[in-house]
């Protein structure tokens, strides 16, 4: 089961169906899938990816998703799952972008990481966009190392990182 997890200012937790409209506007704004290295999908598409999260991904335990909350207010989406780029799992993070820039993300990575060592995980991946700048000198702060370049069909780049995870 999905735990919640909770940092100096953050809380993780599953989403609940009340959380639908906030997922959707997240993943439908632009600035979040262009870092995010997406494209815009469709609102009906994503209600169908939330409802998925609560009628098959939760209940057959596949992998963690989380709403990222700070104070009260929805700002995020974060997930740990298996990854199929490598033998390992993958952490993921998407911040509304008015909590970018205040030291959030890098609270949201060492939360997904404190729960990937609970998990007894030795290790944990990312994919960042090759644009993504912001993200890239966070996760070099961080400690994550560079794997190799991923070429989409489309013909865009992601830099597949890894970090050691810490032993708690």
């Amino acid at each position: 089961m999905t735990p919640v997890l909770k940092t100096e200012r953050l809380e993780f937790t599953p989403y609940r169906p009340e959380d639908e409209g906030h997922f959707v506007a997240l993943l439908r704004n632009e600035e979040v899938c262009h870092w995010m290295g997406q494209d815009l999908v469709p609102e009906a598409d994503l209600r169908v990816a939330f409802r998925h999260i609560l009628t098959d991904v939760y209940p057959t335990e596949r992998f963690d998703v989380w709403g990222v909350w700070w104070q009260g207010t929805y700002i995020g989406h974060a997930e740990l799952k298996k990854t199929g780029n490598v033998d390992g799992h993958e952490l993921i993070v998407a911040l509304s972008p008015d909590y970018w820039g205040q030291g959030i993300g890098t609270e949201a990575v060492h939360g997904l990481l404190r729960h990937a060592a609970d998990l007894g995980l030795t290790e944990a991946y990312g994919m960042v966009g090759a644009g993504n700048t912001a993200s890239l000198a966070l996760c070099r702060r961080l400690g994550f190392r560079h794997v190799r370049d991923v070429v989409g069909e489309d013909g865009t780049v992601n830099r597949m990182v890894v970090i050691s995870v810490p032993r708690t």
